[in-house]
């Protein structure tokens, strides 16, 4: 008769609760060793671009404390320097695609606005004069630099526009890409009727709640609409300008319900940004006007009565709202020669 057998049934329990323990913990520990031979853990704003020679030869992820907000911006390059500013959807990786053919002659700052991408906490506005301090406190004051061509997309067309405005003397030329100006040439309540997005996103809490976890479905259905030949354009298109690697990471960082709320306040914002620019001083700066195909007219007319100064206007052939990722080389071209 084995031992086993004769010792008590609670006791053979005890034993095999024992044996799963040890082969549990023996399980734990290789777990964890696979874990710590794969490597460092990566940042998840490094992710997108630790796999890209490209990113890893030339530039590097920064924080700044900028009021309160810790500020993500992404540098590299060697040269004049060079402000980007994004905007909704997106965040600075929506420069990527030409910041590499724009490192070889100038220094690349492409920056994620005050509470939305990888910059954390909450500005005191959304409104662009009020994000325009916040870029220039970090390009200007914590970097040092107050010689920066400062261009902008979307709403980050009209921070720029705002950074230039306030603070001439550190700026020496202004890019402004793709966005009706709110002002003089467009009130408000006009600007809410351009698109059923900026009518909706302007609402309080409703965009937020419509949304809800479904921030990725939202984006991706929303960029082919104001792609080239989207619906927003009168086309038909559904073909979005992203890939699904994109879209993932715009998602990533819209996903929080601060950046969430934050990327809807920038609309909000619409009545804030119509005073704030009737009482911008013109700029006199050397500009570049760049707007999607067959939209150089409309905007020229919002932008004209504040920017007098348009050395360089085109509308950038093939391409609806997102310039840079529908027709890069032309961007990039377009660029390089305002830069010079």
């Amino acid at each position: 008769m084995s031992a086993d057998t004769t010792r008590s049934p609670a006791h053979r329990l005890l034993r095999r609760a024992r044996a799963a323990v040890i082969i549990a913990f023996a399980l734990l520990l290789t777990s964890v060793s696979a874990a710590c031979d794969s490597g460092p853990v990566v940042a998840p704003y490094a992710a997108i671009t630790q796999q890209d020679p490209a990113f890893s030869k030339t530039f590097r992820h920064e924080f700044t404390e900028v009021g309160g907000v810790r500020m993500h911006y992404v540098t590299g390059g060697s040269g004049t320097p060079v402000v980007l500013i994004h905007g909704w959807p997106q965040t600075w990786y929506g420069w990527w695609p030409i910041m590499p053919a724009l490192a070889p002659h100038h220094t690349v700052y492409a920056i994620d606005l005050p509470g939305l991408g990888d910059s954390t906490g909450t500005p005191t506005g959304y409104d662009k004069a009020t994000l325009a301090r916040y870029v220039h406190s970090l390009i200007a004051d914590r970097l040092g630099i107050r010689d920066a061509a400062v261009i902008g997309h979307d709403f980050g067309a009209a921070v720029a526009f705002q950074y230039a405005a306030q603070f001439p003397a550190d700026t020496t030329r202004l890019g402004y890409l793709d966005l009706p100006l709110p002002g003089p040439a467009i009130d408000a309540a006009t600007y809410r009727t351009l698109s059923w997005h900026i009518a909706f996103h302007t609402q309080r809490k409703i965009p937020e709640a419509v949304v809800g976890d479904d921030v990725r479905d939202y984006l991706a259905m929303f960029y082919p609409q104001v792609a080239f030949g989207g619906t927003a354009f009168g086309g038909t298109s559904t073909r979005s300008p992203f890939t699904d690697a994109e879209i993932d990471e715009f998602a990533r960082t819209y996903t929080r319900p601060a950046a969430l709320s934050g990327g809807f306040d920038l609309y909000r914002a619409l009545d804030q940004d119509v005073r704030n620019t009737l009482i911008a001083p013109s700029i006199q700066l050397p500009a570049l006007l760049m707007t999607a195909q067959g939209q150089l007219d409309a905007i020229r007319a919002t932008v004209s009565p504040r920017i007098t100064n348009i050395v360089q206007a085109v509308d950038v052939p093939h391409a609806g709202h997102w310039l840079v990722e529908e027709n890069p080389q032309f961007v990039t071209d377009q660029l390089e020669r305002f830069l010079g």
